[in-house]
């Protein structure tokens, strides 16, 4: 059962449109069925997905397991396991592996591999997961391993409190950090892919530069939000988007001049040039607050060496922190 307040960011959106900014573990078509089958109550009374809510309503939900979740399979998959206790795990995806099974790929996901980690994760929403990466992003994700954590793990992450920084090799030469604050939602042609659109969910992305090329840019960034391909459209919003990825015009172009291995280099990379590299939270129940970090992997140090110049001075990049206020 979920009891919440309806905050004043979500004052006057549908019911269903709130619920899926509250609730991101699970699908907005889940929690539409939910609301459908009356489970979900609107200061203690029924209420249809486009009921319009209000800043200090009650919302109260009780969450039947979804069919999903339930038939994910327990399956041996690689990744790696950073940090694990009693109450989550750390874990480091690489590039290629899907988080959760769908359309196209039932199995052999992120998520199969969690349950063959730690069985009792089929009790959680989604297997634990906080959050998620894209199949050709590679890096930090947040598991809970108990309904407990989660839901203060959940908490934290809707309350902004839970740092995920990223890395990525952009198109274009950056003249300084910013912030792209655009509403993003399901592109209203191309469903696989989406869009900045002026009725979607709220999107803040900042961004720093850590290195300037002569085509590209080294970046980082920082989520306060985690909407899907969030990161990748808002590079492609302003006109800077993520290197090897063809859905957002990412697609490798090389500088004008650029030597043969330059060019081998940039179009030898079979996926997009986008790293969670950093995780900071407070720990569910110690409180203490702890920081990972995950290395660029081998194939985007490979990449950022041929634009700067070396190994050495790739590894150098790759070390930066998020720069501080001059």
């Amino acid at each position: 059962m979920h009891s919440l307040v309806i905050p004043p960011e979500h004052d006057g959106r549908r019911l269903d449109q709130a619920l899926a900014g509250l609730l991101p573990e699970y699908s907005r078509s889940q929690l539409k069925a939910w609301i459908l089958a009356g489970r979900v109550q609107l200061d203690g009374a029924a209420a249809t997905p486009r009921s319009r809510v209000a800043a200090g309503q009650q919302v109260a939900l009780e969450a039947v397991a979804a069919i999903e979740t339930a038939t994910v399979a327990a399956q041996p998959v690689g990744f790696s396991v950073l940090y694990e206790d009693a109450a989550l795990l750390v874990v480091d995806k690489p590039a290629g592996l899907v988080v959760h099974p769908g359309a196209g790929n039932p199995d052999a996901t992120l998520e199969n591999g969690l349950r063959h980690h730690v069985p009792a994760l089929a009790e959680l929403p989604r297997s634990g997961l906080l959050h998620r990466l894209d199949k050709d992003t590679s890096g930090l994700l947040l598991v809970a391993k108990t309904p407990a954590a989660y839901a203060r793990l959940q908490h934290d992450l809707q309350q902004h409190q839970i740092r995920r920084e990223y890395r990525a090799i952009v198109h274009g030469v950056m003249t300084a950090g910013g912030e792209v604050d655009a509403p993003l939602g399901r592109h209203p042609v191309q469903r696989l892919r989406m869009a900045v659109v002026a009725d979607g969910r709220e999107a803040h992305t900042h961004y720093r530069v850590l290195a300037r090329f002569a085509a590209h840019s080294f970046i980082a960034l920082r989520l306060e939000t985690g909407r899907t391909h969030q990161i990748r459209v808002h590079m492609a919003h302003i006109g800077f988007p993520v290197l090897g990825d063809p859905l957002y015009g990412g697609r490798p172009r090389p500088p004008a001049g650029a030597d043969a291995a330059l060019i081998d280099t940039l179009r030898g990379l079979r996926r997009q040039a986008l790293h969670a590299a950093a995780l900071g939270f407070e720990h569910p129940q110690s409180g203490e607050w702890l920081e990972f970090a995950a290395p660029l992997p081998a194939e985007l140090l490979v990449v950022l060496g041929a634009l700067a110049g070396s190994p050495a001075a790739a590894a150098r990049l790759a070390a930066l922190e998020w720069p501080q206020p001059q």
